[in-house]
């Protein structure tokens, strides 16, 4: 059985939504402050054309999800499910997550990271995320939450430069036992 890559999702203070063309300048509003890609490989991604890429291959993922305040209703984010293989036991990727720095440090990506894993390991025994060697702000996001480094990396090149993605896991175990349970 597939898993629904586009659920609606509601925690305490979010919801999330299948992303859509209407959300495209309201997230670039977001998307376009230069702190949030500081760290990430693709560093320029508040550029214009850079993110309207970005968002474009998010629509045609299939996966990615409006991140929005319940408060007011305001888009402050997004993130995405992508790479699923229903073998062994199953697996999907959770990444291409980003929040408005005015949300930052407000427990808001572990409370969506929870109900992004709940939902998935309805489904699969294993989540993978992939985040840029040197973006320590969201590695270390991910090993708040149980993530696992695990020995797998990924290369890639953005603007003549190598890129290393390294991988992450949660197993439903560890879920359940981790920090979020």
């Amino acid at each position: 059985m597939a898993l629904d890559r586009q659920p609606l999702l509601e925690t305490e203070r979010l919801s999330l939504r299948p992303l859509a063309e209407d959300d495209r300048e309201v997230l670039y509003a977001v998307a376009s402050d230069p702190a949030v890609w500081e760290q990430h490989p693709i560093h320029d991604r508040w550029r214009r054309e850079v993110f309207d890429a970005f968002f474009d291959d998010g629509l045609a993922s299939g996966g990615s999800l409006a991140v929005l305040r319940k408060s007011d209703g305001a888009v402050i984010g997004h993130t995405r499910y992508d790479k699923f293989d229903a073998d062994d036991g199953g697996a999907v990727e959770i990444g291409w997550t980003f929040l408005a720095p005015s949300c930052w440090g407000r427990g808001l990506n572990p409370e969506m990271k929870r109900a992004m894993l709940a939902h998935a390991f309805t489904q699969v025994a294993t989540v993978e995320f992939r985040v840029g060697d040197t973006n320590y702000r969201s590695r270390n996001a991910l090993e708040a939450i149980g993530a696992e480094r695990t020995e797998r990396y990924e290369l890639s090149r953005y603007q003549g430069r190598r890129v290393v993605h390294l991988v992450y896991r949660i197993t439903r175990e560890g879920f359940e036992d981790g920090p979020l349970a």
